[in-house]
């Protein structure tokens, strides 16, 4: 799978945007702070989110970027094909007419449907991750690092 950097610092981004949206409109230097990733770089990542409907600019003072859909209405398919990345394990660009030079009879390659099958497979599980679920995943994660701050035991010097 060609999951690139991009892909994985739109999900990130999004992740972070759906953590805090409901206090107002996250901004992406906020973002960009947080998650290591360039302002620059996220501008570019939101543009493309932003004309795919998958998130709303807010202009002016206290702006910043909201969630245009429900986060259980957009998946983890949506965000990466939104930025352009292609889900694609074959090596042909999922051609159907694919051949190498070391095919005699200018045949398939030999794995083509393998690939093709995991490609499909790959857009089916994260079209079934909503943004929610991560959220969710991230929500528990935390409260779980609270629980175990609280209940350490006390050590004495």
């Amino acid at each position: 799978m060609r999951l690139t950097t991009k892909g994985r610092f739109a999900v990130t981004a999004m992740i972070d945007l759906a953590l805090r949206q409901d206090k107002g409109p996250v901004t992406l230097s906020a973002i960009s702070q947080r998650q290591e990733i360039s302002l620059s770089y996220l501008e570019q990542l939101f543009g493309k989110l932003r004309r795919h409907e998958i998130v709303e600019s807010v202009r002016g003072p206290g702006g910043g970027y909201t969630l245009a859909r429900r986060a259980e209405d957009v998946t983890v398919a949506d965000i990466i094909i939104a930025v352009d990345e292609p889900l694609d394990a074959t090596q042909c660009g999922g051609k159907e007419n694919c051949h190498s030079a070391d095919h005699e009879h200018g045949s398939r390659c030999m794995t083509h449907d393998l690939w093709a099958t995991l490609n499909a497979k790959m857009v089916e599980y994260l079209d079934s991750v909503s943004l929610k679920d991560l959220v969710d995943q991230q929500k528990q994660k935390c409260a779980e690092q609270n629980v175990v701050m609280l209940h350490r035991p006390h050590v004495a010097a």
